[in-house]
Protein backbone atom coordinates (compact mmCIF):
# COMPACT_ATOMS: atom_id res chain seq x y z
CA UNK A 1 0.00 0.00 0.00
CA UNK A 2 2.65 2.39 0.82
CA UNK A 3 4.60 1.45 -2.61
CA UNK A 4 1.17 2.49 -4.40
CA UNK A 5 1.07 5.58 -2.56
CA UNK A 6 4.25 6.90 -3.37
CA UNK A 7 4.01 5.85 -6.81
CA UNK A 8 1.05 7.69 -6.72
CA UNK A 9 2.70 10.84 -5.19
CA UNK A 10 6.09 10.78 -7.81
CA UNK A 11 3.43 10.05 -10.80
CA UNK A 12 1.09 13.56 -9.57
CA UNK A 13 4.68 15.53 -8.98
CA UNK A 14 5.58 14.95 -12.79
CA UNK A 15 2.23 16.13 -14.11
CA UNK A 16 2.16 19.18 -12.10
CA UNK A 17 5.94 20.15 -13.54
CA UNK A 18 4.94 18.95 -17.22
CA UNK A 19 1.79 21.53 -16.61
CA UNK A 20 3.50 23.88 -15.15
CA UNK A 21 6.50 24.34 -17.47
CA UNK A 22 4.26 24.53 -20.14
CA UNK A 23 2.36 26.97 -19.07
CA UNK A 24 6.05 28.72 -18.81
CA UNK A 25 6.47 27.81 -22.06
CA UNK A 26 3.35 29.40 -23.70
CA UNK A 27 4.05 32.48 -21.42
CA UNK A 28 6.94 32.86 -23.20
CA UNK A 29 5.77 32.66 -26.58
CA UNK A 30 3.38 34.98 -26.35
CA UNK A 31 5.71 37.32 -24.74
CA UNK A 32 7.45 36.99 -28.09
CA UNK A 33 4.85 37.20 -30.67
CA UNK A 34 3.95 40.55 -28.24
CA UNK A 35 7.49 42.05 -28.68
CA UNK A 36 7.82 40.97 -32.56
CA UNK A 37 3.92 42.61 -32.82
CA UNK A 38 5.38 45.96 -30.83
CA UNK A 39 5.75 49.23 -32.69
CA UNK A 40 8.59 51.94 -31.63
CA UNK A 41 5.27 53.94 -29.66
CA UNK A 42 4.35 50.75 -27.19
CA UNK A 43 7.82 49.85 -26.42
CA UNK A 44 8.76 53.34 -25.33
CA UNK A 45 5.31 53.61 -23.46
CA UNK A 46 5.67 50.54 -21.88
CA UNK A 47 9.37 51.03 -20.25
CA UNK A 48 10.00 51.23 -16.57
CA UNK A 49 12.48 53.71 -17.16
CA UNK A 50 12.10 56.92 -15.72
CA UNK A 51 11.73 59.39 -18.61
CA UNK A 52 15.06 61.15 -20.20
CA UNK A 53 14.48 65.11 -19.56
CA UNK A 54 15.60 67.23 -22.88
CA UNK A 55 15.84 70.51 -22.43
CA UNK A 56 15.49 72.56 -26.07
CA UNK A 57 15.60 76.08 -27.72
CA UNK A 58 13.37 77.49 -30.66
CA UNK A 59 12.70 80.21 -32.67
CA UNK A 60 8.59 80.85 -32.43
CA UNK A 61 7.49 81.79 -36.12
CA UNK A 62 3.63 82.03 -34.84
CA UNK A 63 2.72 84.86 -32.67
CA UNK A 64 1.84 82.77 -29.58
CA UNK A 65 3.63 79.90 -27.97
CA UNK A 66 1.73 76.89 -29.27
CA UNK A 67 -0.62 74.62 -27.01
CA UNK A 68 1.36 71.29 -25.71
CA UNK A 69 -0.98 68.67 -27.20
CA UNK A 70 1.68 68.01 -29.75
CA UNK A 71 4.61 67.92 -27.06
CA UNK A 72 2.77 65.64 -24.66
CA UNK A 73 2.19 63.09 -27.82
CA UNK A 74 5.93 62.88 -28.36
CA UNK A 75 6.73 62.52 -24.92
CA UNK A 76 4.54 59.63 -24.42
CA UNK A 77 6.08 58.10 -27.77
CA UNK A 78 9.51 58.48 -26.74
CA UNK A 79 9.53 58.14 -22.74
CA UNK A 80 11.16 61.93 -22.24
CA UNK A 81 10.11 64.72 -20.65
CA UNK A 82 10.42 67.81 -23.11
CA UNK A 83 11.24 71.44 -21.82
CA UNK A 84 11.21 73.70 -24.77
CA UNK A 85 12.25 77.51 -24.29
CA UNK A 86 10.33 78.92 -27.32
CA UNK A 87 11.98 82.73 -28.43
CA UNK A 88 10.43 84.82 -31.29
CA UNK A 89 12.38 84.40 -34.65
CA UNK A 90 13.23 88.14 -34.38
CA UNK A 91 15.09 87.61 -31.12
CA UNK A 92 16.38 84.58 -31.98
CA UNK A 93 19.87 85.19 -32.72
CA UNK A 94 20.10 87.65 -29.89
CA UNK A 95 18.31 85.53 -26.93
CA UNK A 96 21.25 83.00 -28.56
CA UNK A 97 23.71 84.97 -27.98
CA UNK A 98 22.80 85.94 -24.33
CA UNK A 99 22.39 82.70 -23.59
CA UNK A 100 25.98 81.65 -25.10
CA UNK A 101 27.14 84.34 -23.25
CA UNK A 102 26.22 83.50 -19.78
CA UNK A 103 26.49 79.50 -20.13
CA UNK A 104 23.04 78.48 -20.55
CA UNK A 105 22.23 76.82 -23.43
CA UNK A 106 20.06 73.96 -23.39
CA UNK A 107 20.83 70.28 -24.81
CA UNK A 108 19.61 71.18 -28.10
CA UNK A 109 19.00 74.29 -29.76
CA UNK A 110 18.24 75.72 -33.47
CA UNK A 111 21.52 77.30 -35.96
CA UNK A 112 21.17 79.20 -38.66
CA UNK A 113 23.42 79.40 -41.68
CA UNK A 114 24.41 82.98 -39.96
CA UNK A 115 24.76 81.54 -36.13
CA UNK A 116 26.36 78.03 -37.65
CA UNK A 117 29.36 80.61 -39.01
CA UNK A 118 29.87 82.65 -35.46
CA UNK A 119 29.84 78.68 -33.74
CA UNK A 120 32.65 77.10 -35.61
CA UNK A 121 35.72 78.65 -33.73
CA UNK A 122 33.62 77.04 -30.52
CA UNK A 123 33.35 73.84 -32.02
CA UNK A 124 36.66 73.71 -32.95
CA UNK A 125 37.30 74.22 -29.19
CA UNK A 126 35.66 70.81 -28.66
CA UNK A 127 32.32 72.63 -27.00
CA UNK A 128 30.07 70.87 -29.25
CA UNK A 129 29.23 66.85 -30.06
CA UNK A 130 30.39 65.91 -32.99
CA UNK A 131 27.25 63.99 -34.15
CA UNK A 132 28.74 61.73 -36.99
CA UNK A 133 29.94 58.85 -35.89
CA UNK A 134 26.93 58.17 -33.50
CA UNK A 135 24.67 58.46 -36.91
CA UNK A 136 24.58 55.16 -38.16
CA UNK A 137 23.59 53.38 -34.57
CA UNK A 138 20.23 54.83 -35.06
CA UNK A 139 17.85 53.49 -38.53
CA UNK A 140 16.41 56.58 -39.11
CA UNK A 141 19.13 58.97 -38.66
CA UNK A 142 21.57 56.80 -40.68
CA UNK A 143 18.72 58.02 -43.75
CA UNK A 144 20.11 61.54 -43.84
CA UNK A 145 21.22 62.65 -47.10
CA UNK A 146 25.16 62.58 -47.18
CA UNK A 147 25.34 65.26 -49.61
CA UNK A 148 23.33 67.90 -47.36
CA UNK A 149 25.29 66.76 -44.29
CA UNK A 150 28.62 67.33 -46.06
CA UNK A 151 27.26 71.09 -46.49
CA UNK A 152 26.46 71.46 -43.25
CA UNK A 153 30.05 70.03 -42.11
CA UNK A 154 32.77 71.51 -40.47
CA UNK A 155 36.20 70.44 -40.86
CA UNK A 156 34.71 67.60 -42.62
CA UNK A 157 32.94 66.15 -39.41
CA UNK A 158 29.33 66.35 -38.35
CA UNK A 159 28.03 68.49 -35.67
CA UNK A 160 24.02 69.02 -36.16
CA UNK A 161 20.73 67.40 -37.75
CA UNK A 162 19.14 69.83 -40.44
CA UNK A 163 16.12 70.01 -41.41
CA UNK A 164 15.87 69.46 -45.10
CA UNK A 165 14.26 72.23 -48.07
CA UNK A 166 13.95 71.73 -51.50
CA UNK A 167 16.98 72.54 -52.76
CA UNK A 168 15.28 75.33 -55.46
CA UNK A 169 11.61 76.44 -54.76
CA UNK A 170 12.60 79.39 -57.27
CA UNK A 171 9.98 80.55 -60.02
CA UNK A 172 7.41 82.77 -61.17
CA UNK A 173 3.87 83.60 -60.04
CA UNK A 174 2.20 85.61 -62.70
CA UNK A 175 -1.00 86.98 -63.04
CA UNK A 176 -2.38 84.43 -66.14
CA UNK A 177 -5.76 86.40 -66.44
CA UNK A 178 -3.36 89.04 -67.44
CA UNK A 179 -1.22 87.23 -69.88
CA UNK A 180 -4.70 86.12 -71.87
CA UNK A 181 -6.04 89.53 -71.75
CA UNK A 182 -3.07 90.33 -73.86
CA UNK A 183 -2.52 87.46 -76.06
CA UNK A 184 0.79 86.45 -73.88
CA UNK A 185 1.99 82.68 -73.34
CA UNK A 186 3.76 81.58 -70.77
CA UNK A 187 7.47 82.59 -71.17
CA UNK A 188 10.04 80.45 -71.63
CA UNK A 189 13.21 82.82 -71.63
CA UNK A 190 14.47 85.84 -70.74
CA UNK A 191 13.28 88.14 -74.07
CA UNK A 192 9.62 86.76 -73.85
CA UNK A 193 9.69 87.07 -69.61
CA UNK A 194 10.92 91.03 -70.58
CA UNK A 195 8.44 91.55 -73.17
CA UNK A 196 6.05 90.18 -70.47
CA UNK A 197 6.67 92.85 -67.60
CA UNK A 198 6.92 95.22 -70.69
CA UNK A 199 3.11 94.61 -71.70
CA UNK A 200 2.05 94.31 -68.14
CA UNK A 201 3.46 98.34 -67.46
CA UNK A 202 2.45 99.43 -70.90
CA UNK A 203 -0.46 97.66 -72.62
CA UNK A 204 -3.37 98.16 -70.05
CA UNK A 205 -3.45 94.34 -69.00
CA UNK A 206 -6.31 94.71 -66.60
CA UNK A 207 -8.55 96.98 -68.97
CA UNK A 208 -9.33 99.51 -66.92
CA UNK A 209 -8.22 102.66 -69.07
CA UNK A 210 -5.40 103.44 -66.44
CA UNK A 211 -1.54 103.33 -66.23
CA UNK A 212 -1.49 102.03 -63.11
CA UNK A 213 0.41 99.03 -63.19
CA UNK A 214 4.07 97.42 -63.09
CA UNK A 215 5.69 94.35 -64.50
CA UNK A 216 7.77 93.49 -61.47
CA UNK A 217 7.15 93.50 -57.63
CA UNK A 218 10.72 93.43 -55.82
CA UNK A 219 12.06 93.93 -52.67
CA UNK A 220 15.30 95.17 -50.22
CA UNK A 221 17.46 92.07 -51.02
CA UNK A 222 18.93 90.98 -53.96
CA UNK A 223 16.89 87.54 -54.06
CA UNK A 224 14.82 88.56 -57.25
CA UNK A 225 17.75 90.26 -59.20
CA UNK A 226 19.99 86.78 -58.37
CA UNK A 227 17.02 84.55 -60.07
CA UNK A 228 17.85 86.52 -62.85
CA UNK A 229 21.49 86.67 -62.85
CA UNK A 230 21.67 82.57 -62.51
CA UNK A 231 19.12 82.92 -65.72
CA UNK A 232 21.97 84.85 -67.32
CA UNK A 233 24.49 82.15 -66.50
CA UNK A 234 26.25 83.69 -63.44
CA UNK A 235 27.03 81.78 -60.78
CA UNK A 236 25.27 81.09 -57.03
CA UNK A 237 27.31 83.16 -54.97
CA UNK A 238 30.80 81.91 -56.23
CA UNK A 239 31.66 80.28 -59.37
CA UNK A 240 35.17 78.67 -61.23
CA UNK A 241 37.14 80.81 -63.38
CA UNK A 242 40.22 80.04 -64.76
CA UNK A 243 41.28 77.73 -62.08
CA UNK A 244 40.30 80.08 -59.12
CA UNK A 245 36.77 80.74 -56.92
CA UNK A 246 35.45 84.28 -57.67
CA UNK A 247 32.88 85.92 -56.33
CA UNK A 248 29.27 86.01 -58.02
CA UNK A 249 29.82 89.84 -58.87
CA UNK A 250 33.03 89.84 -61.14
CA UNK A 251 31.73 87.54 -63.75
CA UNK A 252 30.28 89.06 -67.23
CA UNK A 253 26.96 87.17 -66.56
CA UNK A 254 26.20 89.25 -63.60
CA UNK A 255 27.04 92.27 -64.95
CA UNK A 256 24.73 91.61 -68.12
CA UNK A 257 21.77 90.85 -65.96
CA UNK A 258 22.60 94.13 -64.11
CA UNK A 259 22.05 95.96 -67.20
CA UNK A 260 18.46 93.95 -68.00
CA UNK A 261 17.25 94.91 -64.44
CA UNK A 262 18.79 98.51 -65.21
CA UNK A 263 16.42 98.76 -68.20
CA UNK A 264 13.60 97.21 -65.98
CA UNK A 265 13.69 100.63 -63.68
CA UNK A 266 14.78 102.78 -66.22
CA UNK A 267 11.36 102.21 -68.28
CA UNK A 268 9.12 101.71 -65.05
CA UNK A 269 8.72 97.93 -65.15
CA UNK A 270 9.09 97.51 -61.60
CA UNK A 271 8.51 98.99 -58.68
CA UNK A 272 11.33 102.09 -58.32
CA UNK A 273 11.31 101.89 -54.31
CA UNK A 274 12.17 97.84 -54.52
CA UNK A 275 15.62 98.45 -52.48
CA UNK A 276 13.57 99.58 -49.33
CA UNK A 277 10.17 97.48 -50.14
CA UNK A 278 9.42 94.76 -47.75
CA UNK A 279 8.05 91.53 -48.40
CA UNK A 280 4.95 91.72 -47.30
CA UNK A 281 4.72 95.40 -49.27
CA UNK A 282 6.27 92.86 -52.60
CA UNK A 283 3.85 90.74 -52.53
CA UNK A 284 0.76 93.99 -51.41
CA UNK A 285 1.63 94.38 -55.19
CA UNK A 286 0.73 91.38 -56.52
CA UNK A 287 -2.48 90.69 -54.97
CA UNK A 288 -3.71 93.78 -55.02
CA UNK A 289 -3.23 93.99 -58.71
CA UNK A 290 -0.67 96.49 -59.57
CA UNK A 291 1.79 93.92 -60.33
CA UNK A 292 1.76 90.88 -62.74
CA UNK A 293 5.34 89.21 -61.83
CA UNK A 294 6.66 87.85 -58.79
CA UNK A 295 10.03 86.01 -58.54
CA UNK A 296 10.50 84.03 -56.08
CA UNK A 297 9.46 80.74 -53.90
CA UNK A 298 6.50 79.43 -56.22
CA UNK A 299 4.41 77.76 -53.40
CA UNK A 300 3.48 81.31 -51.99
CA UNK A 301 1.06 81.25 -54.93
CA UNK A 302 -1.46 79.45 -52.61
CA UNK A 303 -1.62 82.08 -49.38
CA UNK A 304 -1.12 85.48 -52.16
CA UNK A 305 -4.12 84.17 -54.69
CA UNK A 306 -6.58 83.67 -51.31
CA UNK A 307 -5.87 87.32 -50.23
CA UNK A 308 -5.62 88.69 -53.95
CA UNK A 309 -9.44 87.12 -54.78
CA UNK A 310 -11.06 88.79 -51.49
CA UNK A 311 -9.61 91.99 -53.32
CA UNK A 312 -10.44 90.89 -57.15
CA UNK A 313 -12.44 87.53 -57.22
CA UNK A 314 -11.78 87.28 -60.98
CA UNK A 315 -7.57 87.22 -60.49
CA UNK A 316 -5.70 84.29 -62.14
CA UNK A 317 -2.64 83.29 -60.97
CA UNK A 318 -0.19 80.83 -62.53
CA UNK A 319 3.57 79.52 -62.12
CA UNK A 320 6.06 78.93 -64.12
CA UNK A 321 9.86 77.92 -63.29
CA UNK A 322 11.87 77.45 -66.85
CA UNK A 323 13.49 80.75 -68.23
CA UNK A 324 16.22 80.24 -70.22
CA UNK A 325 19.21 82.46 -70.78
CA UNK A 326 20.74 83.49 -74.25
CA UNK A 327 22.19 80.27 -74.51
CA UNK A 328 19.33 78.40 -74.63
CA UNK A 329 20.00 76.73 -71.19
CA UNK A 330 17.80 77.23 -67.94
CA UNK A 331 19.52 77.42 -65.13
CA UNK A 332 18.31 77.53 -60.97
CA UNK A 333 20.13 78.50 -57.79
CA UNK A 334 20.17 75.58 -55.22
CA UNK A 335 20.43 76.19 -51.62
CA UNK A 336 22.78 73.72 -49.73
CA UNK A 337 19.61 71.50 -48.84
CA UNK A 338 18.45 73.11 -45.40
CA UNK A 339 17.23 75.76 -43.34
CA UNK A 340 18.12 74.97 -40.06
CA UNK A 341 20.39 72.98 -37.89
CA UNK A 342 20.15 71.56 -34.52
CA UNK A 343 23.14 71.09 -32.38
CA UNK A 344 23.94 69.54 -29.04
CA UNK A 345 26.43 71.42 -26.73
CA UNK A 346 28.91 69.44 -24.34
CA UNK A 347 28.49 71.76 -21.42
CA UNK A 348 24.54 70.59 -21.32
CA UNK A 349 25.08 67.30 -22.44
CA UNK A 350 27.52 65.33 -19.77
CA UNK A 351 28.18 61.91 -21.09
CA UNK A 352 27.78 59.89 -24.66
CA UNK A 353 24.93 58.00 -23.05
CA UNK A 354 22.87 61.19 -22.41
CA UNK A 355 23.78 61.95 -26.51
CA UNK A 356 22.59 58.80 -27.46
CA UNK A 357 19.02 59.38 -25.50
CA UNK A 358 18.53 62.50 -26.86
CA UNK A 359 19.30 61.44 -30.57
CA UNK A 360 17.42 58.68 -29.91
CA UNK A 361 14.82 60.78 -29.78
CA UNK A 362 15.33 62.98 -32.54
CA UNK A 363 15.66 59.19 -34.66
CA UNK A 364 11.74 58.80 -33.85
CA UNK A 365 11.18 62.08 -35.20
CA UNK A 366 12.91 61.06 -38.30
CA UNK A 367 10.76 57.83 -38.86
CA UNK A 368 7.78 58.16 -40.98
CA UNK A 369 5.45 57.94 -37.80
CA UNK A 370 7.35 60.11 -35.56
CA UNK A 371 7.82 62.82 -38.73
CA UNK A 372 4.15 62.58 -40.22
CA UNK A 373 2.65 63.37 -36.38
CA UNK A 374 5.08 66.17 -35.78
CA UNK A 375 4.46 67.71 -39.23
CA UNK A 376 1.04 67.03 -39.86
CA UNK A 377 -0.42 66.16 -36.43
CA UNK A 378 -2.79 63.16 -35.26
CA UNK A 379 -4.33 61.51 -38.76
CA UNK A 380 -8.57 61.95 -38.68
CA UNK A 381 -8.31 65.21 -36.23
CA UNK A 382 -5.54 67.38 -37.94
CA UNK A 383 -5.48 66.45 -41.47
CA UNK A 384 -6.76 63.02 -43.99
CA UNK A 385 -4.74 61.47 -46.82
CA UNK A 386 -5.89 62.19 -50.53
CA UNK A 387 -4.42 59.85 -52.84
CA UNK A 388 -1.38 58.92 -50.78
CA UNK A 389 -0.66 62.98 -49.72
CA UNK A 390 -1.55 64.98 -46.59
CA UNK A 391 -3.72 67.73 -46.39
CA UNK A 392 -5.05 69.43 -43.02
CA UNK A 393 -8.53 69.44 -42.55
CA UNK A 394 -10.20 72.98 -43.12
CA UNK A 395 -12.09 72.62 -40.45
CA UNK A 396 -9.55 71.90 -37.42
CA UNK A 397 -7.41 74.45 -39.05
CA UNK A 398 -7.05 76.79 -36.03
CA UNK A 399 -6.42 73.44 -33.75
CA UNK A 400 -4.02 72.74 -36.74
CA UNK A 401 -2.01 76.08 -36.28
CA UNK A 402 -2.09 76.27 -32.32
CA UNK A 403 -1.16 73.05 -31.73
CA UNK A 404 1.10 71.16 -34.56
CA UNK A 405 2.40 73.76 -37.11
CA UNK A 406 5.22 75.68 -34.30
CA UNK A 407 6.65 72.78 -33.74
CA UNK A 408 8.49 72.61 -37.34
CA UNK A 409 11.46 73.54 -36.21
CA UNK A 410 11.93 70.66 -34.64
CA UNK A 411 11.16 68.77 -38.18
CA UNK A 412 14.50 66.33 -39.39
CA UNK A 413 15.55 65.42 -42.59
CA UNK A 414 12.94 65.46 -45.63
CA UNK A 415 10.28 63.05 -47.12
CA UNK A 416 12.72 61.71 -49.12
CA UNK A 417 14.83 60.54 -46.05
CA UNK A 418 12.23 60.51 -43.25
CA UNK A 419 9.31 59.32 -45.30
CA UNK A 420 6.54 61.66 -44.15
CA UNK A 421 3.53 62.66 -46.27
CA UNK A 422 4.40 65.58 -48.92
CA UNK A 423 1.49 68.12 -49.25
CA UNK A 424 -1.86 67.85 -51.03
CA UNK A 425 -3.28 70.53 -52.50
CA UNK A 426 -6.63 71.31 -53.84
CA UNK A 427 -5.69 74.73 -55.46
CA UNK A 428 -4.07 73.46 -58.90
CA UNK A 429 -1.00 76.42 -59.23
CA UNK A 430 0.39 74.97 -55.59
CA UNK A 431 -0.10 71.55 -56.52
CA UNK A 432 1.89 72.41 -59.94
CA UNK A 433 4.58 74.67 -57.97
CA UNK A 434 5.37 71.20 -55.83
CA UNK A 435 6.30 69.51 -59.56
CA UNK A 436 8.74 72.71 -60.46
CA UNK A 437 10.37 71.87 -57.29
CA UNK A 438 11.39 68.71 -58.51
CA UNK A 439 11.96 69.63 -62.18
CA UNK A 440 14.39 72.42 -60.50
CA UNK A 441 16.72 69.52 -59.12
CA UNK A 442 17.63 68.34 -62.84
CA UNK A 443 18.92 71.95 -64.01
CA UNK A 444 20.92 73.13 -60.32
CA UNK A 445 23.92 75.47 -59.67
CA UNK A 446 25.58 74.76 -56.58
CA UNK A 447 26.99 77.16 -54.83
CA UNK A 448 30.64 76.01 -54.43
CA UNK A 449 31.65 77.21 -50.97
CA UNK A 450 28.94 75.52 -49.28
CA UNK A 451 30.87 73.36 -47.44
CA UNK A 452 34.04 75.52 -47.33
CA UNK A 453 34.66 77.75 -44.20
CA UNK A 454 36.40 81.44 -44.35
CA UNK A 455 36.75 83.35 -40.40
CA UNK A 456 36.94 86.13 -42.50
CA UNK A 457 33.62 85.74 -44.07
CA UNK A 458 31.72 84.43 -40.68
CA UNK A 459 33.44 88.05 -39.20
CA UNK A 460 32.71 90.11 -42.06
CA UNK A 461 29.77 88.70 -43.72
CA UNK A 462 27.36 91.36 -43.21
CA UNK A 463 29.70 94.37 -43.84
CA UNK A 464 30.71 92.76 -47.36
CA UNK A 465 27.44 91.70 -48.03
CA UNK A 466 26.37 95.09 -48.04
CA UNK A 467 28.63 97.24 -49.93
CA UNK A 468 27.73 94.90 -53.05
CA UNK A 469 23.75 94.94 -52.22
CA UNK A 470 24.06 98.86 -52.00
CA UNK A 471 26.12 99.00 -55.59
CA UNK A 472 24.02 96.76 -57.02
CA UNK A 473 20.96 98.41 -56.57
CA UNK A 474 22.89 102.00 -56.97
CA UNK A 475 23.58 100.87 -60.38
CA UNK A 476 20.43 100.11 -60.99
CA UNK A 477 18.70 103.18 -59.97
CA UNK A 478 21.68 104.96 -62.58
CA UNK A 479 23.13 106.57 -59.49
CA UNK A 480 26.77 104.81 -60.14
CA UNK A 481 27.77 103.31 -63.29
CA UNK A 482 30.29 100.03 -63.81
CA UNK A 483 33.24 101.85 -62.71
CA UNK A 484 31.38 103.23 -59.83
CA UNK A 485 30.60 99.45 -59.45
CA UNK A 486 34.35 98.49 -60.01
CA UNK A 487 34.86 100.84 -57.34
CA UNK A 488 32.47 99.31 -55.08
CA UNK A 489 34.80 95.75 -55.79
CA UNK A 490 37.76 97.24 -54.74
CA UNK A 491 36.30 98.81 -51.56
CA UNK A 492 34.76 95.16 -51.09
CA UNK A 493 38.18 93.46 -51.45
CA UNK A 494 39.40 96.02 -49.46
CA UNK A 495 36.97 95.32 -46.25
CA UNK A 496 37.84 91.74 -45.93
CA UNK A 497 37.09 90.78 -49.11
CA UNK A 498 40.14 89.23 -50.80
CA UNK A 499 41.23 87.67 -47.49
CA UNK A 500 38.04 85.92 -48.39
CA UNK A 501 38.49 85.00 -51.70
CA UNK A 502 42.53 83.94 -50.32
CA UNK A 503 40.37 81.12 -47.74
CA UNK A 504 37.53 79.85 -49.61
CA UNK A 505 40.45 79.15 -52.93
CA UNK A 506 43.16 77.83 -50.25
CA UNK A 507 40.43 75.29 -48.76
CA UNK A 508 38.79 74.73 -52.41
CA UNK A 509 42.37 74.27 -54.33
CA UNK A 510 43.09 71.15 -51.66
CA UNK A 511 39.87 69.31 -52.38
CA UNK A 512 40.58 69.65 -56.34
Amino acid sequence: MRKFKNIFILFFLLTLSAILFACSDNESASQDDSSNNSTPETESTSTNEEPQEITMMFNLHVPEVPDKRLEELLEEATNTKLDIRWVPDNNYAENLNTAIATNNLPDVFLLKDVTLDQQKEAVRDDQYWEIGPYLEEFPNLSKLNPDILKNTSIDGKIYTLYAGRPLSRQGLIYRKDWADNLGLETPTNLEELYEMMRAFTEDDPDGNGKDDTIGLTDREILGTFENFATWHGAPNMWGEKDGELLPQFMFPEYREAMDYFKSLFDNGYINKDAPVTSKTDQQELLKNGTAGVYIGTMGDVEPMHKDAVAINPDVVFDVHNHIEGADGEYRTRSIPGYGSMLIFPKASIESEEELRGILGFFDYLMSPEGSNLLIWGVEGEHYEVIDGKAQVIEENKENYDREIRPYTPLEIGEPASNGRYTGHFEYEPRAKAEELYEDNNNYLVHDPTAALDSPTWADTSETLSQIMEDATYQYFLGQIDSAGFDAAIEKWKEAGGAKVMEEYNEQWQAQQ
